[in-house]
């Protein structure tokens, strides 16, 4: 994704957010520098091992999306620490211990050397398992912590969103219109990628197609209609302009009244959308009167606060939609909007670590996640497994070799083959998972030598 590389394009220049991190990142980072520089540690002597996992579903969910991989390596290459950063963080009364050194020499040549591992985006996986693993240098390591969470946590949390509502949309049209209610303009184009990603159709954000591909469609709001004295005026304006590409939103006053004016294009234009009211009753009436009057392949596009739910109760009415708008639901995940994304330390210089407070258990040392399919080459089972473990049989490693050293080892996808991937994975997923109320009938199997090593360092600390 390029939209960070000009800052004029309205986000913060890429040379900055290395600064787009919690504070307390840096203070660990300058005293792990400190640390060393007085014992004489070198940095190919400081090796951390993360796993970025989730810790639980959000609401009603039985299944994940992985999406945000793309940014975090474009992060991971490009992110620097300018003079302006090194000046900002120099004049900070808590680094007045730090050896002058670490804003002379390393900051200014500094540069992410850390080996990735991560599931393709556009899998599906379950809570605990690693969807990202990290190892590197412990400053480099513990410095990627903050972007890395954000950017995966909020397209995970749209994909995983955007997957339930093509579930139940089936074959529909699906138009992903939420930047306005988004978050920021930023997390407008992370929607419309996570929701493209998990089988969307297109979106209403123009950055997303400039920079992504993503195709960006749109009709008119009701302001459109009102600019003009009578509502057939503002037909004939657009559709003189737009032609065999008009969309005409019709429920500003009456929609059937609406739908009948516009009967007088025919087919000669392309949909009608209807963003209001009782959109099962509208729908059956509006198609009634289209194909009445010599418009049968005039579509109908609905919107207005749908999700899941919804869509689910519009198709199982019959009712004659062809298209949907979905904004501020998804853009959101209003019915929650947060996901427990976490980066854990697992090992340090090949030694297993354990966090153990309470119920947030880390399942120690380096891990690879297996997929085990039956016979017919659905989803059988996840394994969690020390990676010194053989594979078992049937089985696909889920992590895969992404960078080495900070050097990109495997080419990134294109969009539309994340999206690809996403669309013939998703059928090995038993349609029990999809189920829109949360059932939670699956947990990642965690072989033996695993749980050994968990029990011992558990007996250890406690």
């Amino acid at each position: 994704m390029k939209i960070m590389k000009d800052s004029k394009s309205g986000f913060i220049n890429d040379q900055n957010l290395i600064l787009s991190t919690d504070f307390y990142e840096l203070t660990m980072g300058a005293a792990y520098y400190q640390y060393n520089l007085e014992n004489n540690i070198k940095e190919e002597d400081d090796i951390a091992v993360f796993d970025f996992f989730i810790r639980k579903y959000p609401k009603n969910r039985n299944y994940l999306i992985f999406a945000g991989l793309e940014q975090v390596i474009h992060y991971l290459q490009n992110a620097r620490f300018t003079e302006k950063t090194i000046d900002f963080l120099r004049k900070k009364e808590v680094f007045k211990k730090i050896d002058s050194s670490f804003f002379d020499d390393y900051l200014p040549k500094f540069k992410f050397k850390l080996d990735v591992w991560a599931m393709r985006e556009g899998n599906y996986f379950f809570p605990n398992e690693p969807i990202i693993k990290i190892q590197g240098p412990m400053f480099h390591a513990q410095l990627a912590e903050t972007y890395m969470l954000n950017v995966v946590n909020y397209q995970t949390l749209i994909a995983s969103k955007a997957s339930r509502i093509r579930n139940v949309a089936q074959d529909k049209t699906l138009l992903e219109f939420g930047t306005r209610r988004s978050h920021s303009p930023l997390a407008g184009v992370y929607a419309a990628r996570a929701s493209y990603i998990a089988g969307f159709n297109g979106s209403s954000n123009v950055i997303a197609d400039i920079e992504l591909g993503i195709n960006s469609s749109g009709t008119m709001a009701h302001s459109f209609i009102q600019r003009f004295d009578n509502e057939m005026e503002s037909f004939e304006v657009y559709n003189n302009i737009y032609g065999d590409n008009t969309i005409l939103l019709i429920d500003t006053y009456d929609t059937e009244q609406a739908a009948k004016k516009i009967s007088k294009f025919k087919n000669s234009i392309k949909a009608v959308r209807i963003d209001s009211g009782n959109l099962i009753e509208h729908a059956k009436k509006v198609r009634k009167i289209l194909d009445e009057n010599g418009c049968e392949k005039v579509l109908i596009v609905a919107s207005s606060d749908l999700n899941e739910y919804k869509i689910k109760k519009i198709l199982e009415s019959n009712a004659p939609i062809d298209a949907f708008g979905v904004g501020t639901e998804l853009a959101t995940s209003r019915d929650d909007p947060t996901i427990a994304g976490v980066y854990k330390l697992i090992e340090y210089n090949r030694k297993p670590k354990i966090k153990i407070s309470e119920d947030k258990l880390t399942y120690p040392g380096k891990k690879q996640i297996y997929r085990i399919y039956n016979k017919q080459g659905d989803f059988k089972e996840d394994v969690l497994m020390l990676d010194i473990e053989s594979a078992p049989p049937n089985s696909e490693a889920l992590l895969i070799p992404v960078m080495k050293d900070g050097i990109l080892i495997t080419e990134l996808p294109e969009l539309n083959n994340i999206q690809q991937y996403y669309k013939e994975n998703i059928k090995k997923l038993p349609n029990r998972f999809r189920e829109l109320e949360e059932n939670h009938i699956f947990k990642v199997r965690i072989s033996k030598k695993l749980s050994d090593l968990t029990h011992l360092l558990k007996d250890k600390f406690t």
